[in-house]
């Protein structure tokens, strides 16, 4: 059931299922709904962004009403990265425009998702801000919009921190970096980084905490958010459950 009151816990966008019902339902049941990707239907990222805005439940989340959303697109560093030249941005802007085209709802969360940040060697938010301003003139009358990247690895954080675009900063911050073996053996070694050790930390910025446990959240603040540390959409359906009885049941206990 969503916590209408709450506006704490919600996903990266990415899930195993096939069944696009299902996918919608699971989504509304988190304070902050997200708009599901399937990569088993063809909407991973790199997949999806070849026809931009070709999501498999778009037409079925669009059905609901909401109070606030968010919604999700590859981001165009991450693009530019894989192979994309300067039809890149056209890309993700035309992916905004045919999900926001028809949603109903007060406020929208707009995340760009860029994992690996870090290793763009040129000046991401020269990409950024035509995106955002193009969608605040089309769309700025319609719904408060409020901008955010995710980002998986480690980075430079004060550039984020210094950013005058974007509002909520992303992370993964309990990731693992796998050596051998599974996800539970020796084969597997921490690589923590604490953002709240940058010297501009926060800077007036919301964080949304990509968790495992509790105990990954070093300082939540009021407007933060928490998250699974990435997409889901390599698990299973069990999993998806458990993980949001988890993050519910760490919002209810330590968030309100």
């Amino acid at each position: 059931m969503q916590n209408k009151k709450r506006k704490i816990i919600t996903q990266i966008g990415s899930l195993p299922f096939k069944n696009i019902i299902s996918s919608v339902e699971y989504s509304l049941k988190h304070d902050i709904p997200f708009l599901p990707e399937l990569p088993k239907l063809g909407d991973g990222m790199l997949e999806y962004i070849k026809n931009p805005g070709q999501l498999s439940c778009l037409k079925e989340f669009k059905k609901h009403q909401f109070n606030i959303v968010k919604i999700q697109c590859v981001g165009p560093a991450t693009l530019f990265l894989s192979g994309y030249d300067d039809e890149a941005v056209e890309r993700v802007c035309e992916h905004f425009f045919v999900i926001l085209n028809g949603l109903k709802t007060d406020e929208v969360i707009i995340f760009l998702d860029e994992p690996a940040l870090g290793y763009v060697p040129f000046d991401f938010e020269t990409l950024w801000s035509p995106i955002f301003e193009t969608l605040k003139i089309s769309f700025g009358n319609k719904f408060k919009m409020v901008f955010g990247v995710h980002v998986c690895g480690n980075m430079d954080w004060d550039k984020l921190f210094r950013s005058e675009i974007i509002e909520i900063i992303s992370f993964d911050a309990s990731p693992l970096v796998k050596a051998s073996g599974s996800a539970q053996s020796e084969g597997y070694v921490a690589e923590k980084f604490d953002i709240t050790l940058s010297p501009l930390y926060r800077s007036g910025k919301r964080i949304s905490w990509g968790i495992s446990k509790k105990e990954d959240i070093k300082d939540f603040q009021k407007g933060d958010l928490i998250t699974p540390p990435c997409g889901l959409g390599l698990y299973n359906a069990k999993y998806c459950q458990q993980e949001f009885e988890k993050l519910n049941k760490i919002a209810a206990e330590s968030m309100g």
